[in-house]
């Protein structure tokens, strides 16, 4: 395809590691397909972009079928892409009994089922091209089991799971797929309505993280490791190193 320009998918892309991972990649790419639910935060991406990527908005909810049928689609019209960053996740906090039920079929949604649909969307197209890279992005969340986030640590374990099995999958076509797994990391993440009895301050500073740290570790670390745990006092690690790194951070 020697018309082929260097695109990427970036799914919640509208704040925090989303909009960092568009960042970082306008620098390697000259395609971003910026995904999310708010149209005006993609256009003011677009804006700030201009003259360094190309940018194409797609205003999706990926808590719906009919969001994720859009992405799908941008994916078919404006790719092949050579990176996909399945980014778009939330989390509510409280016992698993007192949640309302639709907000945590709305989190397995966003977190599992848009992530496999657009991995099984771009994985035939990233072969032809001769591979390609997929972020997902996992959470600390998904090595440490506990209450009060049930099924957010559940839904982030299985997408550690499912990339590092996807890894074996595709390894052959070229494709590195990756799991990132963030800590404690300072975006909009924690500022939502469903994270208001969360005290960001009982958390130690030296345990935060900018995202813009976070997307570099990540970049830097994606053509060599499948898990990627980044913390403020770590580095980037792979799966191997876990236990060791999880003891030095101290959570």
């Amino acid at each position: 395809m020697s018309d082929h320009k260097i695109t990427a998918m970036v799914t919640g892309a509208s704040a925090g590691l989303g909009a960092q991972y568009c960042r970082q990649l306008a620098e390697r790419c000259e395609v971003i397909i910026a995904v999310a639910r708010r149209g005006e935060r993609l256009a003011e991406l677009a804006r700030e972009l201009h003259g360094q990527v190309e940018v194409h908005a797609v205003v999706a909810d990926l808590t719906t079928i009919e969001g994720v049928a859009r992405a799908m689609e941008a994916l078919r019209q404006q790719g092949p892409v050579d990176y996909l960053v399945n980014n778009a996740g939330f989390s509510t906090a409280g016992e698993f009994a007192d949640q309302v039920i639709d907000s945590q079929y709305d989190m397995v949604s966003l977190h599992i089922n848009a992530t496999l649909a657009l991995c099984r969307t771009a994985i035939p197209f990233m072969a032809e091209l001769g591979g390609g890279y997929i972020i997902n992005v996992a959470s600390i969340a998904a090595f440490l089991p506990g209450g009060g986030m049930a099924v957010y640590g559940a839904s982030k374990a299985f997408l550690n799971h499912f990339s590092t099995a996807l890894q074996a999958e595709v390894a052959a076509s070229g494709i590195k797929v990756q799991s990132l797994c963030p800590g404690h990391t300072r975006t909009e993440f924690h500022d939502t309505a469903a994270l208001s009895g969360f005290d960001k301050s009982t958390v130690p500073n030296e345990l935060w993280m900018e995202a813009d740290a976070v997307v570099t570790a990540s970049l830097q670390a994606l053509a060599t490791e499948q898990v990627v745990v980044v913390g403020e006092r770590s580095r980037p690690v792979c799966r191997k190193g876990l236990q060791q790194q999880l003891d030095a951070m101290e959570l």
